[in-house]
């Protein structure tokens, strides 16, 4: 339930903006992912999961991470949950380019 909550919260129009914003700014570069998306996914997180007993610091969220993550081995559906959840904080992984750039003279 918590894990949905907090999935939902990210499709709230002012919460997609937000991430949206973060992630043109960081442009990619995961150093400024680490800077100016993680915090903004952090406080989306904060606001869901205080209503079920975890502090509102970044300490809460850590431990909600965990939780999920302990769980996710043991439940299908929590498992698919967290990969969403991921897929939403995490930038698009491009493929490297075919052939590996280095050619033969």
């Amino acid at each position: 339930v918590v894990l949905s909550e907090v999935i939902q919260a990210f499709s709230v129009p002012e919460n997609a903006a937000r991430m949206e914003e973060a992630r043109e700014s960081a442009c990619n570069d995961m150093g400024k992912m680490l800077q100016l998306v993680l915090p903004v996914a952090t406080q989306i997180q904060q606001e869901v999961i205080k209503a079920y007993g975890f502090n509102n610091e970044g300490e809460g969220v850590l431990k909600f991470a965990r939780l999920v993550k302990m769980y996710e081995t043991q439940d299908p559906e929590i498992a698919a949950l967290s990969v969403k959840l991921k897929s939403l904080l995490l930038p698009p992984m491009s493929a490297p380019p075919m052939g590996g750039g280095v050619t033969a003279s």
